[in-house]
């Protein structure tokens, strides 16, 4: 197999949750680039429409599925809606998530277990439903999952999104045992990316101080992270599995100044 070969999706399908925006857009163009047909899966159809289209113009095919990934139900769903459509499943992304940092004051439990259950059951559901069907339809695959860089850096404020993305992670390296040899199991610790979530809480302080907070001196972008995808999910990385892939600019800390339950800032 050539060099760019090695890179290439050709006959490849990918399911992609959180597909309509940011991080999960930006790889299903990519993987649409690289070859593979895409599902891509989220709660607002026009948002997925516009990105098949973008898709579309790349010379493949997407998938629209609008659903919600806190359904069960519907999370159950989607594998089989991609199989009838494309025949097979090679690729699941695990995008989906988020949180915002809130002091611990504030974070009932039920929120704790909500930002939890979006972040890591939704994951472990589809996962649990997907390989399978991977395996029965193309002979194995890979599962991506996007974690966080807030789940191994410890900081204030995070102690639900970081514990859950941390808790991604740890399972990410679970399920590499569980699932070898026929599939593949990475996930990539995301750091601060500019996206629709993150452009929300943003302002040119923050983002100063962000910047100047990065050993690589600037945001990560959309591109930065899907680039990281499309190598996870390519046969380039067909000897790698339960790695967690660090894309955030070089953290050793957090970028982000939250304040201390009883003052200071870390």
């Amino acid at each position: 197999m050539s060099l760019s070969e090695q890179f290439k999706l050709d006959g490849k399908v990918a399911l992609i949750t959180g597909g309509g925006k940011g991080i999960g857009a930006g790889i299903a163009r990519t993987f649409a680039e690289a070859g593979a047909k895409v599902a891509i899966a989220a709660r607002t159809r026009t948002d997925l429409e516009q990105v098949a289209a973008e898709v579309a113009k790349l010379g493949s095919e997407a998938l629209v599925i609008e659903a919600d990934v806190l359904d069960y139900d519907q999370l159950r769903a989607l594998a089989p809606q991609v199989i009838k459509h494309f025949g097979r499943l090679d690729i699941l992304v695990n995008n989906a998530g988020g949180g915002p940092p809130r002091p611990t004051a504030e974070i009932s439990v039920e929120e704790f277990e909500y930002v939890f259950r979006f972040n890591v059951s939704t994951a472990y559901e589809l996962t649990r439903s997907c390989v399978p069907l991977m395996v029965e339809t193309a002979g194995g695959g890979v599962v991506l999952n996007i974690s966080s860089v807030a789940g191994e850096k410890p900081a204030p404020c995070f102690a639900a999104y970081g514990t859950a993305k941390a808790a991604l992670s740890y399972l990410t390296r679970v399920l590499a045992q569980e699932y070898a040899p026929k599939v593949r199991v990475n996930a990539i610790a995301v750091g601060s990316t500019r996206t629709d979530a993150l452009q929300a809480v943003l302002n040119d302080e923050i983002e100063k101080t962000m910047v100047e907070l990065t050993p690589l001196a600037r945001l990560g972008e959309v591109e930065d992270v899907a680039m990281g995808a499309l190598y996870l999910c390519s046969p380039a990385a067909s000897y790698v599995s339960g790695d967690i892939l660090g894309l955030n600019g070089g953290l050793e800390r957090l970028n982000m100044k939250m304040p201390r339950a009883w003052g200071g800032e870390h």
